[in-house]
């Protein structure tokens, strides 16, 4: 299992790095909402390359420290998405943006125990709210289907996923090491799809 998870995580690298070059190939013919699809990649690119840097360069021990960056960071970029997408108040964009800096704030305090996969969850629930609403939209729409409502369908399936996959991490704290990389494995082939889809949805957009 162990081959399996570092199969779909290089794998899910070569994935990244594709999309970030049709990202800047395809990029002028994006609206202005759907550039925070791009936003979100690039972010998530950086992030890994980070993480390889301060591991594999840097020789860092433990890189936990990326963490907080990486909830927050992904909170608001793809709550800034839906909620452009789903025409809501402007005002939301300040809320969130609030509460992901307040979180890194917090976050950074020292003394302060803070269980970052339970506050991971409660992203990842709002994150799905919102993609679920997005597609019961699109699909009570009259409207013709948006180019990017697959990847906002792997979004939903994604995220959703994720929550269960925490839960089963809980549930289960005394998994062995061929299950502990079972289910990471499962998280890693849930990320193979999403970016997948990005590659499929940028491969076919045209102007």
């Amino acid at each position: 299992m162990v081959n399996f998870y570092k199969t779909f995580l290089f794998l899910n690298y070569g994935l990244l790095l594709i999309i970030v070059f049709l990202i800047f190939w395809k990029y002028t013919i994006l609206n202005k909402k759907e550039k925070q699809y791009a936003y979100y990649i690039v972010f998530l690119f950086l992030i890994e390359l980070m993480s390889l840097f301060f591991a594999y360069v840097i020789e860092l021990q433990d890189t936990s420290f990326i963490y907080p960056y990486y909830i927050a960071g992904e909170f608001l970029l793809l709550t800034s998405l839906f909620i452009k997408k789903l025409d809501l108040p402007k005002y939301l964009f300040g809320i969130t943006s609030f509460v992901a800096l307040l979180f890194l704030i917090i976050s950074n305090i020292p003394n302060i125990a803070f269980n970052f996969d339970e506050v991971k969850v409660g992203s990842n629930i709002i994150i799905i709210c919102l993609a679920g609403f997005t597609l019961i939209q699109r699909i009570q729409s009259s409207k013709n289907v948006s180019r990017f409502t697959l990847i906002d369908a792997c979004i939903f399936f994604y995220y959703s996923v994720s929550v269960f996959v925490f839960i089963i991490f809980q549930q289960l704290q005394n998994l062995s090491e061929n299950n502990f990389y079972m289910v990471l494995g499962v998280n890693t082939v849930l990320s193979s799809i999403l970016y997948s889809s990005f590659i499929y949805t940028f491969l076919k957009l045209k102007k």
